[in-house]
């Protein structure tokens, strides 16, 4: 149910009787964009404690609080890393782990450190993005689809379609610009995703190999140790959540 406007004058009217300000947007604004551009020292100027003055009140309970802080900053931090050219499965999978390991938090002080731990790694992320090659629209816009159809059987005739380009010219355009055909790349990214979905949820590998396409069982578990050196099975028992806060 929306706010009245009478619980929303009341807010107001609590806010100006304690003196309470939001931050200004401008600062915030330029926080973010430092993130996005992968200026470390600009973040460590303009980052501010979260649930510190100025940034609202979520909950009356002052863990909850910070919680509920902390998981805003990473989902705005992740779209302006999006924005700024992070690979949307590497933002996302930055962003899960990051709030996973603050549910586990019990207490304010490590909620702050991993605030402060997330938005360097994010920042340090989108600076080393800022330092590779640029891609051209059509094979930026053929990542994009295939983060989109992981979780389908992906033709580079579909893809070219989509783009509006030949396949042969897209192929080489790709392969020129990444250094790997669209078939290897497809590959990579469904191995990465399996091993955050074995990493982090309950699935079984089986099902996580049914889920992104891989055309049998024993496809997926020849793909998988190709690129990780492990078997899908292999892989969950040494980095399954309950091995979770340490790095792997």
């Amino acid at each position: 149910m929306a706010l009245s406007n009478k619980e929303l004058t009341y807010k107001s009217f609590l806010n100006r009787e304690y003196n309470f300000r939001h931050s200004p947007f401008e600062k915030e604004f330029e926080f973010y964009e430092c993130v996005k551009s992968g200026d470390s020292e600009g973040v460590l100027r303009l980052m501010t404690p979260l649930a510190g003055e100025g940034s609202g009140e979520l909950s009356e309970d002052p863990l909850r609080n910070i919680k509920y802080h902390f998981v805003v900053t990473i989902a705005l931090i992740t779209r302006f890393c999006v924005e700024g050219g992070m690979e949307m499965e590497t933002a996302y999978t930055l962003s899960d782990l990051y709030i996973l390991k603050m549910d586990k938090a019990m207490n304010e002080e490590q909620i702050h450190a991993l605030h402060k731990e997330a938005v360097l790694d994010f920042t340090e992320h989108m600076n080393r993005i800022a330092h590779e090659n640029i891609y051209s629209k059509p094979v930026i816009m053929t990542m994009d689809y295939i983060y989109d159809n992981l979780h389908e059987k992906i033709s580079v005739e579909d893809i070219a379609d989509s783009v509006e380009l030949s396949p042969s010219y897209l192929s080489r355009l790709f392969h020129k610009e990444v250094g790997v055909t669209i078939s290897v790349y497809t590959a990579v990214k469904r191995v990465e995703t399996a091993q955050n979905m074995l990493r982090f949820s309950d699935y079984s590998p089986m099902d996580i190999g049914n889920y992104l396409a891989f055309s049998s069982n024993s496809h997926f578990i020849n793909t998988f140790k190709k690129y990780t050196g492990m078997t899908p099975r292999e892989f969950r028992t040494k980095y399954y959540r309950s091995n979770f806060g340490k790095k792997p």
